[in-house]
């Protein structure tokens, strides 16, 4: 039996911590997603070609080590939907708990196969993953259909995080039909349904939720269990009335996050900078938001 992921994070050393960051690279060098997907994603960033993006786990954790935050990682197994085989969460977990002290596992489970909820059981109780992260894109599945809701069960029961992608997306950007990849998928509004039928299960609306950011603002001040992270966008593109709330209703529900290697943790600092948030909602966002959820503290 493989150990565990067991934290040994000090929060007290830290100063952030990244909630969105990706594994896109496996140990034999394959990669997350196929290579057309990869670049039309790294030229919406303007990132550079694939080649030039895809750290490995130890590089992950020793730039987060450098910068003394904590980062979770993930990849996304969209197998059905895309035909390309995923990273092994398994692996994933394993890297993160040899780098405990900064690495934060999630896993990623196709919602289309039969033994989905089987296997996020699985992640959970045998390598101690704190999330599942969906990408309703890619994964082409629209997550309040009430067939995924054995997923969400189990999420549930367990304790761990439902971290969604929302609105729009680097993944096909550019390309014919963006590669046959629909965005309503990602509409938050779907997601509300799952808060209301799963009280207890902590959800995550990965991004700015652009073009839906109203959506996903009204639904984290009207639910208990619905959170925001901030990742995929530079702070200064954020929409303003996202902006107003950081210091008001939403300031504790905003999660620090980069899309790392898309965005690099230190150039989305440099550019949050910039905004009019408080000291005490900037602490939250940054860190103690994401230590509650992850139960860190």
């Amino acid at each position: 039996m493989p150990s565990s992921y067991v934290s040994k994070i000090n929060l007290a050393e830290i100063k952030a911590i990244d909630i969105h960051t990706h594994v896109e690279i496996d140990t034999h060098g394959h990669l997350a997603l196929d290579s057309e997907l990869m670049d039309a994603s790294a030229k919406y960033f303007k990132v550079g070609p694939t080649h030039s993006r895809t750290p490995s786990i130890k590089e992950i954790a020793e730039l987060y080590r450098s910068l003394s935050m904590a980062a979770v990682i993930f990849t996304v197994d969209a197998q059905t939907a895309t035909g390309h085989q995923p990273l092994a969460n398994e692996e994933i977990a394993e890297a993160a708990a040899a780098n405990a002290d900064v690495l934060i596992p999630f896993g990623s489970v196709d919602p289309w196969k039969d033994d989905a909820a089987k296997k996020m059981r699985a992640l959970v109780e045998n390598h101690g993953v704190k999330g599942i992260k969906f990408h309703p894109s890619l994964q082409a599945f629209t997550p309040n259909e009430r067939k995924f809701y054995p997923i969400y069960e189990v999420l549930q029961e367990l304790g761990v995080v439902a971290l969604f992608h929302t609105g729009q997306t680097g993944i096909g950007a550019g390309l014919p039909g963006g590669r046959g990849i629909k965005l309503g998928y990602s509409n938050p509004i779907l997601l509300d349904d799952v808060a209301a039928d799963f009280p207890e299960l902590q959800i995550v609306l990965a991004h700015p939720s652009v073009p839906w950011v109203d959506t996903a603002i009204s639904m984290a001040i009207h639910k208990a269990n619905v959170f925001i992270d901030l990742s995929g966008w530079l702070p200064k593109y954020f929409p303003q009335q996202l902006v107003a709330q950081a210091g008001n209703l939403l300031k504790d529900k905003l999660l620090f996050g980069t899309d790392f290697p898309l965005i690099a943790p230190e150039r989305w600092l440099t550019s949050f900078e910039s905004l009019d948030i408080s000291p005490e909602s900037t602490s939250k966002i940054l860190k103690t938001n994401a230590a509650s959820l992850l139960k860190l503290s």
